[in-house]
C-alpha cells in the first residue's frame, strides 16, 4: 500500500509537470502565431439598396402575374440604366450613408471591430455623407465603453453627420456611446438611460475563516486595491472605492451633458431607465422611429452601404487556444 501510495504521489507530480510544460509550450506558440499571423481581416460591404430592391422584387414575383412582373422588371432596368447616364450621377458624387452595427457586451469587445469600420469609413467620407449606427448595449466596463465613445466621436470631429439608431436597449455605457451622436433615434419601448455607475464583490472571507484558511495579499500603495475577493474587507475600503464610484458617475454626468446641453442632468443622471416614449420627453434622443424605416426612407437619396469588419484566427491559432483551456483547467 505504501508503495501504490508513492508511485501515486510521483505520478501526480509527473502529470502536473507535464501539464505546467504543456501550457508553458502553447502559450509561446501562440504568442508567436499572434505575432508573426494578422489572422484573416476582412472589409466586408454591403448595398442596402440593392438588397431592399431585391426584396421587393422577390415579393412582387409571388404578386404579379408573370407579365405584370417582367414589365416590372424591364422599368427597373430602364431606370437604372437613366440614373446611371444622367450627368453629376457618378459613385463618388453620390451622398452616402455608411451603415455600421454594435452590439455590445460587458467588456465592450466589439470596439475593437468598431474602429477598424470608422477607420476605414473616414478614409473616404466627406462632409455630404453620413454615418449611422445601430447601437445595442445595457452598457459595461467604463474603460471600454468610453473608448467606444471616443471612436464615435472621431466621425464628428471629421464634421461627419453621425446618427445612433436604438432599436432595443442603450443603457449606462451603450448610453455613453449614443449621446455622442448628432442624432438619437430609438423605438418607442427601446430602453435608454441609465446614466449611473455602480460595482459588486463577492467576499468568501468568512468562508475561509470557517475552514481555517488563510488568504496572504501584499500590496505596495495605501490604496493599490479596495475591496477584495478573500481578504478582510474594511470601512476605509468601501468608502473608497465609493469615492472612485462617486469620480466615475461625475464624469459620465459632465460626458452626456456636454453632448446633450438640453437635458435636465439632475433628473437623467439618478441610474434610472426609460423606455423610448419617456426618454424622448426627457430629451434623451431626438425623434422615436426603427432603424429600419430610417434607411428605408436614406435609400431614396443616397446609397448606403453596410460595413463590417471582422477578423477571422487561423485554424491552428483556434487548436492551440482550445488546448491550452483544458491545460488550464487540468
Amino acid at each position: 500500500m505504501e508503495f501504490l501510495a508513492e508511485y501515486g504521489m510521483f505520478f501526480a507530480k509527473l502529470a502536473t509537470s507535464v501539464a505546467l510544460l504543456g501550457t508553458l509550450v502553447i502559450g509561446i506558440f501562440i504568442l508567436y502565431m499572434r505575432t508573426h499571423s494578422s489572422g484573416d481581416e476582412r472589409l466586408d460591404i454591403k448595398n442596402l439598396n440593392n438588397k431592399y430592391e431585391h426584396m421587393a422584387l422577390a415579393l412582387k414575383s409571388a404578386m404579379l402575374p408573370k407579365k405584370a412582373f417582367k414589365q416590372v422588371v424591364k422599368q427597373t432596368k430602364a431606370e437604372h440604366k437613366t440614373r446611371d447616364q444622367a450627368p453629376g450621377t457618378d459613385a463618388d458624387d453620390n451622398r452616402h450613408v455608411f451603415v455600421l452595427n454594435f452590439k455590445g457586451d460587458l467588456r465592450a469587445s466589439q470596439v475593437g471591430s468598431l474602429r477598424e469600420e470608422i477607420s476605414a469609413v473616414l478614409e473616404v467620407a466627406n462632409s455630404d455623407d453620413e454615418v449611422f449606427v445601430r447601437l445595442e448595449s445595457s452598457g459595461g466596463t467604463v474603460h471600454g465603453y468610453g473608448l467606444g465613445a471616443s471612436q464615435l466621436q472621431r466621425i464628428r470631429d471629421k464634421g461627419i453627420k453621425l446618427t445612433v439608431a436604438v432599436d432595443k436597449v442603450a443603457a449606462s455605457g451603450g448610453y455613453m456611446m449614443a449621446c455622442v451622436a448628432d442624432v438619437v433615434i430609438a423605438a418607442p419601448f427601446a430602453i435608454i438611460g441609465s446614466i449611473g455607475v455602480i460595482a459588486q464583490i463577492p467576499n468568501f472571507n468568512r468562508l475561509l475563516k470557517k475552514h481555517n484558511i488563510d488568504y496572504e495579499q501584499i500590496v505596495a500603495g495605501e490604496h493599490k486595491r479596495t475591496l477584495t475577493l478573500f481578504g478582510e474587507n474594511t470601512e476605509q475600503d468601501r468608502e473608497k472605492l465609493r469615492e472612485e464610484i462617486e469620480e466615475a458617475h461625475r464624469l459620465f454626468k459632465t460626458f452626456v451633458a456636454e453632448h446633450r446641453k438640453e437635458v435636465d442632468l439632475s433628473a437623467i443622471s439618478t441610474g434610472e431607465h426609460w423606455y423610448g416614449q419617456h426618454a424622448l420627453i426627457l430629451k434623451l434622443v431626438d425623434k422615436l422611429q426603427t432603424s429600419d424605416d430610417y434607411l428605408i426612407t436614406a435609400s431614396a437619396n443616397a446609397n448606403l452601404l453596410e460595413v463590417s469588419y471582422s477578423r477571422h484566427k487561423p485554424l491552428i491559432e483556434k487548436w492551440f487556444s482550445s488546448a491550452a483551456k483544458l491545460f488550464s483547467k487540468a
